[in-house]
């Protein structure tokens, strides 16, 4: 199996280890205002590059968290991830905008969010200024930043939308040939 080595790259200079992050930051830190985001990030979209691109806009660090998969199965089902974490962090180490990466197991992030310590953190609009990370942040010295969402762009309505496509009636009024060949 051949190697992106583009990936590694990136990702070698962007991941921090969940166990280093406490040592890492302050280091890294040094005077620089902290924003932290996390999430899933399954299926990257426009919506997520508007949020992607306001955190990065509030500050001089973006470190983007992002939820393992066992993470996500506790909270969105068995069927998710779409794409493992593995290339999830490759795809957020390929963003400018990210500056550093890494990930967590539990279902939110508050135990992430104390121990970076953020400046900001970012969060959409649907979780609000009293997201369950608010206090953790709060406490810290830090303030949450709220990004609104771009209508109709979300992971969970990009798979419904595709499901509809793939189902047998909606198959045959996009291509119509697709009857000709045996299970499409």
């Amino acid at each position: 199996m051949t190697t992106n080595s583009w990936a590694e790259d990136n990702l070698n200079r962007k991941l921090i280890e969940p166990a280093e992050l406490e040592g890492t930051i302050p280091r890294i830190r040094q005077g620089k205002t902290l924003v932290t985001l996390n999430g899933s990030f399954d299926l990257l979209h426009a919506g997520h590059l508007q949020i992607l691109m306001e955190a990065k806009r509030q500050g001089d660090l973006l470190l983007m968290a992002l939820n393992s998969d066992s993470s996500i199965q506790g909270y969105k089902g068995a069927d998710r991830p779409i794409i493992p974490l593995k290339y999830r962090l490759q795809m957020m180490a390929a963003l400018e905008c990210v500056d550093h990466i890494t990930w967590f197991d539990e279902e939110d992030p508050r135990m992430l969010l104390a121990k970076v310590k953020p400046d900001v953190h970012v969060n959409g609009a649907e979780y609000g200024k009293e997201c369950l990370e608010a206090e953790t942040v709060r406490q810290h010295g830090g303030r949450v930043h709220i990004v609104e969402l771009v209508p109709g762009l979300s992971t969970s309505n990009i798979i419904a939308k595709i499901g509809a496509l793939c189902a047998p009636s909606a198959s045959l009024k996009t291509n119509p040939k697709a009857a000709n060949f045996p299970g499409s």
